[in-house]
């Protein structure tokens, strides 16, 4: 078969320096360098933006005006590509009612199979869905939760009726004398005792008749407590009663479904005696076991469907969520992998599969699981085009482009491209850095205190408490879904909430936003600006009174063409430079606050020598982003990037404690050491810092090591080491230890 190509010329978006480049199809290729060289600019802002673009204009204008607008990359020619899918890291969102379930469209055949084969027969498939009111629960409108009270404050458990058990606020003495004058129960045992149909009947029963209590009727304390409270505007109740009531009001789970967001219908059918909700609640591993169990000859085809799609998940390391789980409680990993599910399912081919890191939140143990994806997607007649800094990934690529030599204005060009042997010969960063391993860390500080976390049991926790030591660097290693997140995130945090967290979540979506305004060095340059030129401060903000008034002070001027994409042109008042023009006569040192904001951080630390500023300015510099303009939109940084800004905005205190989430993302390897240095700098300054990483070089160089597993869901969330990292190098029972 003839070789074909992906042909560009001159590709110039964001740092591309006139790039060109031919990409073999139907093979792995993938994209190195480190961050800020441009790779995020060839693959995401040039080829799957004009691969989108292309797909949309088959449409016809009226659907164009319902589809997302690419504008057409800046580049002379783009040639021979195919259509694009792109499975990025961008959390999947969706509020309650998007689950791994829907997501990943399992959800509906299940409901589908539910609708066929489950005994007694309901309805259709829809009957089955808490997103219709055939088949929500009404009392919580198919959201699983309702503001309600909890048990907890309707009876004290250590005491019997007789003993005044029941205490739930805003109910009348003789109401709760009632329940012991019932003769439903036996007043002196202890409501812990209780067995669950007694306890049923105590809180949930709904109104009966009983002719030998006042008013004749009978009914359970919650069922009482909600009528009088819950179902009326709280508005209306007298300020004494809502005193006493509101403080005790939550958001739990339904009384009626339990949690389980169908009604009574939907739940009364079974299939091999578990329910639907039954099975979307179950970790995938195990549904998938269930599912090859059922034989019904009429649903063969959809057992066929259903198996294959929950296999997918299970392959590629997902079996420990559950179809229930909210789509917008997963890590980045786990969205950008939901999402791969999505696609394996199909069976298209010649396409173009562009992934975005997909090595993030994967244990190196797992890391073949996803290698095996990429190249079945690649026999099937796939071109996979993939952002990675991972070793072992790389590996496998059939072609590899790489980008540098540096970031920023520094980088934009292809210094390496063929195959992974040529590579490690290239003298690149990429290629110096491939073959290097850190030595293990031998001799560890020691810790100077503990932050306990006690009995913690959220998520698949079971049981855990363990000590975090202050005052060292401490590594939560385990594979995917082992309860690293539970136990930092949830547990750590709730016990410790005044720690400083470091994530990868997006610092804002304005354009406003820049580095300079995020880590406070603009007040001071508008104040040296004022001082020097003997103006008002607010002339040198671009939203304030310095604003170019042809953009707002935008730097460029958006005209909608309605259904083909809009324009975005720089300003043609300022040319794109968001100040008026009488501000620009005002210098600092020779330069404009435009030229001030054009500056690189490393250009910065030159030329602006406050003393306020430099510490900022040498904190940005630090942790790696030299190469960002002051005035870059902080919209348009990657995850690791903003990580990294977020990092060097705390650098500066003393005896806090920092929790990082895999600060190695988007990190390429001649960077880690740079990171270890600046963790090491904080905890040598006397602070404590957590971090969660799969990465063997952050874990060989951690004074001390808690490994959560031995698997992920319910397999995990014990704790299978603590100890330093040469301790950890003899701990059978560890899969960590296996790779260092």
């Amino acid at each position: 078969m003839v070789q074909e190509y992906i042909e560009i010329r001159g590709a110039r978006e964001n740092n591309l320096k006139d790039v060109s480049l031919r990409l073999p199809k139907r093979k792995i290729i993938i994209f190195t360098g480190v961050s800020g060289s441009g790779k995020s600019s060839l693959v995401f802002d040039t080829i799957a933006n004009e691969a989108q673009r292309l797909l949309f204009e088959n449409f016809s204008m009226f659907v164009r005006n319902f589809l997302p607008r690419y504008p057409q990359p800046d580049a002379d020619t783009i040639e021979n590509l195919s259509m694009a899918v792109i499975v990025d890291q961008k959390r999947l969102g969706g509020g309650s009612t998007s689950t791994v379930g829907t997501v990943t469209d399992i959800a509906s055949v299940l409901r589908l199979l539910f609708s066929r084969i489950g005994k007694p027969y309901v309805g259709s498939a829809n009957a089955f869905s808490f997103n219709d009111p055939q088949g929500m629960c009404l009392e919580c409108n198919g959201l699983g939760r309702k503001i309600g009270i909890t048990q907890e404050a309707m009876i004290d458990t250590t005491r019997s009726l007789n003993e005044g058990a029941v205490i739930a606020p805003g109910l009348a003495g003789w109401e709760c004398d009632l329940y012991a004058q019932s003769g439903f129960f036996d007043n002196d045992k202890k409501i812990a005792e209780y067995t669950p149909e007694e306890l049923d009947l105590l809180l949930h029963s709904e109104l009966r008749k009983h002719p030998g209590l006042a008013y004749n009727t009978y009914e359970g304390l919650v069922h009482k407590f909600n009528r009088k409270f819950v179902a009326r505007d709280i508005q209306t109740l007298s300020p004494r009663i809502r005193q006493k009531v509101e403080p005790f009001l939550k958001l739990g789970p339904c009384p009626l479904c339990k949690g389980a967001r169908l009604n009574q219908a939907a739940l009364s059918c079974k299939i091999k005696g578990y329910t639907i909700a039954d099975m979307v609640t179950m970790e995938i591993g195990d549904l998938l076991e269930i599912v090859k169990g059922i034989e019904e000859a009429e649903a063969a085809p959809i057992i066929r469907t259903l198996t294959e799609r929950l296999q997918h998940l299970v392959e590629i390391g997902l079996e420990y969520l559950s179809l229930g789980r909210a789509t917008d409680t997963l890590s980045g990993g786990e969205s950008q992998r939901v999402k791969m599910v999505k696609h394996l399912n199909g069976s298209l081919v010649d396409v173009m599969y562009i992934f975005d890191e997909p090595s993030v939140g994967l244990h190196p143990r797992d890391v073949h699981r996803l290698n095996d994806l990429l190249e079945k997607l690649r026999d099937k007649g796939n071109t996979v085009l993939v952002v990675e800094h991972d070793p072992d990934v790389i590996k496998k690529a059939d072609y590899i482009v790489d980008m540098g030599p540096y970031a920023g204005t520094e980088g934009g060009t292809i210094v390496y491209e063929g195959d992974y042997a040529g590579l490690l010969q290239a003298d690149t960063l990429t290629g110096n850095h491939l073959l290097k391993t850190r030595p293990m860390k031998e001799s560890v500080r020691h810790a100077t205190g503990s932050l306990p976390i006690v009995h913690a049991t959220v998520n698949n926790l079971q049981d855990v408490s363990v000590n975090i030591p202050t005052g060292v660097l401490t590594v939560i290693t385990g594979v995917a879904g082992s309860g690293k997140s539970s136990l930092i995130h949830k547990a750590f945090l709730s016990q410790h909430p005044e720690a400083v967290v470091i994530d990868q979540s997006s610092l804002s979506t304005s354009s406003r936003s820049n580095p300079a305004t995020y880590t406070g060095i603009m007040d001071d340059v508008r104040k040296a600006f004022a001082t020097a030129n003997k103006a008002d401060a607010g002339l040198f903000s671009f939203n304030s009174k310095g604003a170019c008034p042809n953009c707002q002070g935008l730097g460029v001027t958006y005209t909608d063409l309605g259904f083909l994409e809009g324009v975005k042109l720089p300003c043609d008042v300022c040319s794109g430079k968001r100040f008026k023009d009488e501000v620009l006569l005002y210098t600092l040192n020779g330069k404009s606050i435009a030229d001030v904001l054009n500056m690189t951080i490393s250009q910065a630390l030159a030329f602006l020598k406050m003393k306020e500023v430099q510490p900022k300015l040498q904190a940005l510099s630090d942790v790696g982003l030299d190469y960002l303009t002051l005035g870059q939109p902080l919209s348009t940084l990657s995850g690791g990037e903003c990580q990294r800004i977020k990092l060097a905005s705390e650098l500066h205190k003393r005896g806090s404690i920092y929790v990082m989430d895999e600060p190695t993302t988007g990190l390429h390897l001649s960077d880690i050491g740079r990171l270890l240095t600046i963790m090491n700098r904080l905890v040598d300054g006397g602070n404590t810092v957590v971090v969660i990483e799969h990465h063997l070089d952050i874990i060989r160089n951690a004074d001390w090591i808690i490994d959560m597993g031995p698997e992920g869901g319910h397999n995990g969330g014990t704790i299978l080491f603590e100890g330093t990292p040469s301790d950890l190098r003899n701990a059978k029972q560890s899969l960590t230890s296996q790779y260092l």
